[in-house]
């Protein structure tokens, strides 16, 4: 599957491109124009050698186009040199800094037949979707599994993976053209709703709940088949240590490995759901290694690396992770339901090339805590 840099600019750097821009997606994109001529911004992200961009140019709008691929960006400038109200930004949109976006924000953001290359889909639209203006629209446009041949289904998103991209957003509207699947999400919004499960069976569960975070300090959630956001998780076996359960959770729930030694009880969570009695190992693994993967498909949809900051705007979140992130980080998911806490270290491990704005996040919200706030 094409996914570096390298091999994007190969591509295009061959002449080749992308599934031409229909009339059909045309007219659906001149019906989210909804702003007077010269007045909109809008942001082609995935642009390739700028054809989307170009005709939301002709709309009226200033379209800034996005590519992480220097090649296809050559392409663009050569092939509509002189075009105005168009600049063409080479930018990973997942990776890098977006502060040379525009300032004022956009009207329109749309993403056509890239969503599938993009690993951690759910946190790069909800910081896509920061940069809405209000009345905001953004727009994805991609091939659904149904309508695409086996060889191809890496291009392309089933049900499930669609359901996680509207997570978030007040407003939704699907729609298709040309045998592609639409989504229109309005309304972003720093809101979440907590999610259960059915009964547990027994009357009390115990259970671990690994917490880890990547080099860029964004804690690592999975999108369940319960069509909610969880961490890797699961009930601690007979005669099975917390830290032990924790790490074999992640390697058969993630792919990910680690060292029990690497891994570090910050508190037990007891709440009751329901009559049951349930209790959460919160526990913070400080290393790890390996490739994200999918070994439990019927239990996860996907992985991602999730922003603190954007935890909020995520929509549903198991009660029992929400409770295990407020417990790492205090304060970074408000107004959560009473739970009982039995803190078993003042000071969390250390967390090898852990940011310094995560551990500043952590310590002034530790320090709120301990002050009463």
């Amino acid at each position: 599957m094409t996914d570096t840099r390298t091999d994007w600019s190969e591509h295009y750097a061959q002449g080749r491109g992308f599934r031409p821009l229909g009339d059909e997606e045309k007219d659906l994109l001149a019906a989210h124009a909804g702003v007077s001529e010269g007045s909109g911004r809008a942001l082609d992200v995935g642009c390739g050698v700028g054809e989307l961009s170009v005709y939301l140019a002709s709309l009226g709008f200033a379209v800034d186009g996005v590519d992480f691929a220097e090649a296809a960006l050559e392409r663009a400038r050569t092939e509509h040199a002189g075009m105005e109200n168009v600049r063409w930004l080479c930018l990973d949109v997942e990776s890098d800094d977006l502060t040379d976006l525009a300032e004022g924000g956009y009207d329109l953001i749309v993403l056509r037949l890239c969503i599938a290359f993009i690993r951690d889909r759910s946190r790069v639209l909800h910081r896509l979707a920061a940069r809405l203006r209000e009345g905001g629209v953004l727009v994805i446009i991609t091939p659904v599994v149904e309508h695409t041949p086996q060889e191809r289904r890496h291009i392309a998103l089933n049900e499930d993976e669609l359901a996680a991209l509207t997570d978030g957003f007040g407003h939704v509207e699907r729609s298709s053209v040309q045998r592609l699947a639409v989504l229109s999400l309005r309304a972003p919004a720093a809101s979440f709703s907590l999610e259960e499960k059915g009964r547990p069976e027994p009357q009390a569960v115990f259970g671990a709940a690994a917490v880890i975070t990547d080099a860029s300090g964004r804690v690592l959630l999975g999108r369940s088949s319960h069509g909610m956001w969880e961490l890797p998780a699961g009930r601690i076996e007979v005669g099975e240590a917390a830290p032990t359960a924790a790490v074999r959770e992640l390697a058969e729930e993630t792919g990910l490995t680690a060292r029990v030694e690497d891994a570090h009880v910050i508190t037990l969570l007891h709440d009751d759901r329901l009559d049951v009695r349930r209790v959460t190992a919160v526990v913070r693994v400080t290393r790890w290694s390996g490739d994200l993967a999918l070994p439990e498909p019927h239990k996860f949809v996907r992985w991602e690396w999730h922003d603190l900051d954007l935890l909020t705007a995520l929509g549903s979140i198991f009660t029992p992770s929400a409770s295990a992130l407020d417990a790492v980080w205090p304060g970074v998911i408000p107004d959560l339901p009473a739970v009982i806490s039995y803190r078993l270290a003042v000071d969390q491990p250390t967390v090898p090339g852990e940011p310094a704005e995560a551990v500043r996040l952590r310590q002034a919200m530790a320090q709120t805590v301990i002050d009463g706030g």
